[in-house]
């Protein structure tokens, strides 16, 4: 049984519909990156995923649960972390933590090893008696993050989980996540790329309320116009490169990027990395670097979503 189902999940407005028949589910160890355009309808799928909007139709369960019909035991398995990660703002994060652990029911040594493991976790022991009003966007949005794993739940759904991170907190959040990825079944939902590609098994992007693409990272980047291409910079006339390499069976379209780069793509979509090689060593042209692009997400994104 997948941790998490949804079922032809739909949410309308008045005459506006937000999501519009979804379906898809998670497995434990999976992560899900769930990417859309703003307004796509990521947001609202979460909401009613962990059953904090109502939806119009279908439905969604967690471990089995129906959040239709028991959404308490849903609310119970699911640690989410919300958009704007709303919290009390005179309230400390020592507080604010202290009073999440007695609502997930945690108590006497329990709480304590709870609060200790969240803390370090989200290295939020530098702010734990500061008033939560005077931290930083991201300091707030840490102690968001360490209220949905005070439970230590089997599901976690994050709206957004490094926004107003510095770099060096993304990737401790980012690590975070993928050492507690092989016993949980994780959504992220997130406007960042490359974090699609450093944490998720596997990614949805939804746009006008419905999932326009399924896939793995590898097999979206794949998509990519410049998925295979290579890249190439030679030490000598960029000119006379170019002009070898266009006569070459196979090329599709040379590119000058820089001034000494060309971009060098095929016309079935293979790399061309080794006759590239050849042909400029041939000409006594020398390399100074050359390696095959992986594409780029961006690209993907925004093919599949403006298409719509």
């Amino acid at each position: 049984m997948a941790m998490i189902e949804i079922d032809d999940l739909v949410k309308r407005f008045g005459a506006a519909v937000a999501v519009d028949h979804v379906s898809f589910s998670v497995e434990r160890g999976e992560v899900l990156g769930f990417l859309g355009p703003n307004g796509a309808g990521k947001s609202t799928t979460m909401k009613m995923i962990t059953g904090f909007l109502t939806p119009t139709s279908g439905t969604a369960r967690v471990e089995g649960f129906d959040v239709r019909v028991d959404p308490i035991e849903v609310k119970r398995r699911v640690g989410y972390l919300p958009e704007g990660a709303p919290m009390w703002s005179d309230m400390t994060p020592r507080s604010f933590l202290t009073f999440v652990a007695q609502v997930r029911g945690l108590n006497g040594a329990k709480r304590k090893d709870r609060m200790d493991a969240v803390i370090a976790q989200t290295q939020l022991e530098s702010v734990l008696e500061k008033p939560i009003e005077t931290l930083s966007k991201g300091f707030k949005r840490r102690v968001g993050l360490a209220q949905a794993l005070m439970h230590d739940p089997d599901v976690l759904i994050l709206d957004e989980p490094t926004d107003g991170l510095d770099p060096n907190q993304k990737f401790e959040v980012r690590n975070l996540i993928s050492k507690m990825a092989p016993e949980k079944a994780i959504i992220i939902s997130t406007h960042i790329l490359e974090e699609v590609e450093a944490v998720c098994t596997r990614a949805i992007i939804i746009s006008d309320g419905k999932i326009v693409a399924d896939d793995t990272p590898e097999n979206l980047l794949s998509r990519s116009s410049r998925h295979n291409a290579v890249s190439v910079r030679v030490v000598g006339e960029i000119a006379k490169a170019r002009s070898v390499l266009q006569d070459m069976e196979g090329v599709a379209t040379i590119e000058t990027v820089r001034q000494d780069w060309l971009l060098v793509q095929s016309k079935t979509g293979a790399s061309l990395v080794s006759e590239i090689s050849v042909a400029l060593r041939e000409i006594e042209m020398p390399i100074a670097e050359i390696h095959v692009e992986r594409g780029n997400l961006d690209d993907v994104f925004r093919t599949i979503t403006s298409n719509r």
